[in-house]
């Protein structure tokens, strides 16, 4: 079983946690022929199941990502009625996100929306701003939920990375108040070693 290092994390949600870092560590490696610094990373057990998913297109490690993430949520958070994945932010064939929620689901018996909460206009890559606020603010009305689904759930908010919580927080926010949820906790499976 991959060994994990959850960590609370807090935000509009009721409960939530992060199941352990990406990267364990980071070295600069040279410049591309653009003059981008290449970086050669080591990550954590989880962090290299995903990384294999998400940019290897691995889809093996899928049942070993829901086998710990089912034993987390079992052991961890109270009875939840739906799991909603967090609207991708890039534009991919198969998204991993989507992927790994089903797979989640499946394991622990517990329906996915993938339609209860969509993106209605794009927004700039967040991985480039650093300010909070600012990433609150590029996110202010880039949701809507169908209320039909949320209203009066337990709602399971999940995502592959967190790494300031502006997403979860926008996505969270709009899950109580247009889609009447009656809790949401919030689920990442890893974390940026700097939480901002």
């Amino acid at each position: 079983m991959v060994e994990i290092n959850p960590t609370r994390i807090s935000g509009r949600w009721s409960n939530g946690f992060t199941l352990d870092v990406h990267t364990t560590g980071s070295e600069l490696h040279g410049h591309d022929e653009y003059g981008h610094p290449q970086f050669a990373s080591t990550r954590s057990e989880l962090g290299e199941l995903l990384y294999r998913l998400k940019f290897r297109l691995d889809k093996t490690v899928i049942a070993e990502i829901a086998k710990v993430v089912g034993t987390f949520v079992d052991s961890y958070l109270p009875t939840v009625d739906v799991i909603v994945p967090v609207p991708p932010s890039t534009p991919r064939t198969e998204q991993p996100v989507i992927l790994l929620a089903r797979a989640i689901g499946e394991r622990i018996g517990i329906p996915v929306s993938e339609d209860c909460v969509w993106k209605v206009r794009e927004t700039s890559q967040l991985k480039n701003v650093f300010d909070f606020d600012q990433r609150f603010r590029l996110l202010d009305g880039a949701f809507e939920v169908d209320p039909s689904i949320a209203k009066s759930k337990v709602v399971l908010l999940f995502d592959d990375l967190y790494r300031s919580g502006a997403t979860l927080n926008a996505v969270t926010s709009i899950l109580y108040d247009q889609g009447g949820a009656r809790d949401v906790l919030a689920l990442t499976l890893t974390r940026t070693r700097s939480l901002r």
